[in-house]
Formats: C-alpha cells, structure tokens, sequence
C-alpha cells in the first residue's frame, strides 16, 4: 500500500463571503489574512505521528491565486519535518490544463479543475495517481485526525474482498462534534416537517452504527474517505453537481455497478467555523437534490449503467431522491423564512431557485457527468503515462523553514 492524504484548502478574500454561484461557492473559505483551520488540521497529524504524505489543494478566486498559494506554502513549511506536503495551486493546474489539451481532453478541462467541489476531488484522484499513490485519503481542513491508527482505520479493508467475495475499493467513514457524537443535530422544528434530513440520517447510522465493521454503505463523507486505485482511475466525482459531490459518488459507483462500504470505527473530528449564510447552502441544496433525482432519472435511458430505485436507499438518502423533493424543497424554503428569520433573505433565493432555476440547471447539465465519465478511465491512463504531466504534477513540495545559524 502506498497511501496519501489529500486536503482541500479554500482561501478567500479579507472577508468571509459567498458569491451566490452554484458551482464554485463553499461551505467556508478562510479570509487571506487569516491563518484558518488548515494548521489546526496539520498539527492533529503532527502530533499523532502520522507520517503519510499529503496533497494540499489550493481553491481560491480570481485574482487571489499567486497570494493564497504562497498563503498555504508558508503554512505547510512548519509540518514538513514531520511528513512531505505537496501544494497544488493555480500555476500548477493551468500547466496540467495545458498538457490535457495537448492530449486530446480539453474537454474534460472543467471536471479537473480547482473550481468546484466535484471537481477540486478529481483534481485530487489525478495528482495522487500521476505520482503513484495506490490509496487517496480524503479530509477536510477544518478536521482534525483524533486517533494515532487512523491510516490503519482508513485502509482498513481497502483492496480486500468481502466475505462474500465483493471487492472493497471505496469505503467511508464519519465525523464526530466536540462531544465525540456522530449524531447529526439538525433541528426537526416545524419548519423541517417537509425536510427530515437529520433524522432521517441518524437512523441509518444508527443501524449502520451497530453492524460488522464493515458494511455496504447509504452515505459517503467527502471529509472521511477512502478510494482504492482500482476505484478512483475508473470513475470520476461529478463536477456539476453543486454540493454532495461525496454522496453522489456513492451513486456513481452503484449505476456503475461497484459498492460503497461503510466503516464505523473510521472517523475524524468535524470542527467547522461559522457558516455566514444557511440560505444559500440551502439554495445550493435545492440545485443539488433536484439534479439528483433528473441524474438518476437520465440514467434509466442508460443501457449500460445500473438502475437505482430510491427506496432502496432509505431511510436515508431515498427520500431526497424522488419525485417531490423539489416542491418539498420549495415548501422548506418558505417556511424557513419565518423559522428562521436572521436568514430570511437567503431562503427566499432559495425559494425563488426552486420552482424553475434548479430545474433548468438539472435538466441542462444532469448529461454532462455521463459524457465526462465515459473519458475518465482514458484519460488517467494518459496522464499516468504522460512524462511532462509527471514532471508538472511532481512540482509543488514544500521545502522545510530555514534554520536560524
């Protein structure tokens, strides 16, 4: 095995800010002249001894790259003592989008990009391959790794068969809050009866909870995963899906005829900052679950893709799979406007979203992810093969901090 950490970091301007964009707004971008989660996430490997290399990854906007790469480079030169880090910022993507259009992908271009949850993890699966990485550990920054064997608890498995002989190539994990609990407090008010997402969540961990180890898997946490080569060079993460790229990988690998496994004592410690606007995650969710469910329904005209029945994905994410999720969408943002009144202004763009916006979208871009991945397999092979894409990819290691005399 030959595992590596891979990091999403998001950089923004002096001030914490949305932009209101589908594809390209995150859950939090530290400001530039803050120094963010990232040391907090690196010194938790630090400190438990966690040799593993890892792969930065720079998301920022327009304008900031040069400053935000430099941001993160100077972050990382403390930790490098204890283990190699890697940078991939701006410069190094643009060469790798120059090399992809020599070989033939530009098309693909956007799906391997730093622009876009989806597409930021490709990014991540390319780079990890091109060097030789047999494993991708994916988390997050705003994480910390709590447990000194949790390379051991992440490869757990991977590679492995099932005792029913399955092969085990994408496994997850989940997160823990401050208290060490896993379960999700979302509120069920009575602006949530058309949205149980909470709930409906803690009962299939609830079960997963008190299974074997290992067992075939409803979610997948972006922030707590695994991805076995034999995975990650055949199918690709979506990059037009707004947000939930994690959970819709799961679904990939199902219509694409693998299986996603759960693992419940694989887990990290979630410690977000303060999210600045819950209406526009929400809006962001209602693109997400409405191109869901026309993503799936494409897929039935698909004779080479598996079909996916959303009940058998309850308790949990079924529900949030079919035919009404739109309109009980649209139900939730409304109400949400008089719940929760410090937002109200973001639920009514999400409410206006609803009705035709994340319709539109869905049914505009739900074919692009079957055209992309159709290329994937062939497109890694080009670039595991591709001497100028090992040399760019192989850029970026960060030098250790000189030494006082």
């Amino acid at each position: 095995m030959n595992p590596v950490i891979v990091i999403p970091t998001y950089v923004g301007g002096k001030r914490r800010s949305l932009s209101g964009a589908i594809i390209g707004t995150y859950d939090h971008t530290t400001p530039i002249t803050h120094q963010g989660e990232l040391p907090r996430c690196l010194e938790s490997l630090r400190s438990l001894e966690i040799a593993t290399p890892v792969i930065l990854l720079v998301v920022t906007e327009e304008g900031l790259e040069a400053e935000a790469g430099d941001k993160i480079r100077a972050i990382a030169a403390n930790y490098v003592d204890s283990f190699e880090i890697q940078v991939i910022d701006s410069p190094i993507v643009s060469r790798l989008h120059d090399l992809m259009a020599v070989l033939g992908f530009d098309s693909m271009i956007e799906g391997v990009d730093l622009r876009g949850y989806g597409a930021i993890r490709n990014l991540g699966l390319a780079v990890a391959a091109v060097r030789g990485f047999t494993e991708v550990i994916f988390i997050d920054d705003d994480e910390i790794v709590t447990e000194p064997d949790f390379i051991d608890r992440a490869l757990h498995g991977l590679g492995r068969l099932s005792p029913k002989g399955v092969p085990i190539l994408v496994k997850g994990g989940y997160f823990i809050d401050s208290r060490g609990s896993w379960r999700s407090l979302q509120e069920n008010a009575w602006y949530n009866r058309f949205w149980e997402q909470g709930k409906l969540f803690n009962q299939w961990m609830e079960k997963a909870m008190s299974s074997a180890r290992l067992s075939p898997s409803n979610v997948l946490n972006g922030g707590c995963m695994a991805l076995h080569h034999e995975a990650f060079v055949r199918i690709s993460f979506d990059a037009w899906i707004s947000r939930g790229e994690d959970l819709d990988y799961l679904l990939n690998v199902l219509m694409y005829g693998g299986r996603v496994w759960f693992d419940n004592q694989f887990y990290v410690q979630h410690k977000p900052p303060v999210t600045y606007s819950e209406g526009q995650r929400f809006r962001q969710d209602i693109y997400r679950w409405t191109y869901e469910y026309r993503k799936l329904e494409y897929a039935r005209s698909q004779i080479d893709l598996l079909q996916i029945n959303p009940r058998s994905l309850d308790p949990y994410p079924g529900p949030f799979l079919d035919k009404t999720v739109n309109r009980r969408a649209l139900m939730t943002a409304l109400l949400r406007t008089i719940g929760r009144p410090r937002d109200r202004q973001g639920y009514l763009r999400a409410a206006l979203a609803a009705p035709k916006d994340a319709k539109d979208y869905a049914v505009a871009f739900c074919s692009r992810y079957f055209e992309f991945q159709m290329l994937w397999p062939s497109l890694m092979a080009e670039l595991m093969a591709d001497p100028n894409v090992q040399r760019t990819l192989s850029q970026g290691i960060v030098e250790p901090l000189p030494t006082e005399e």
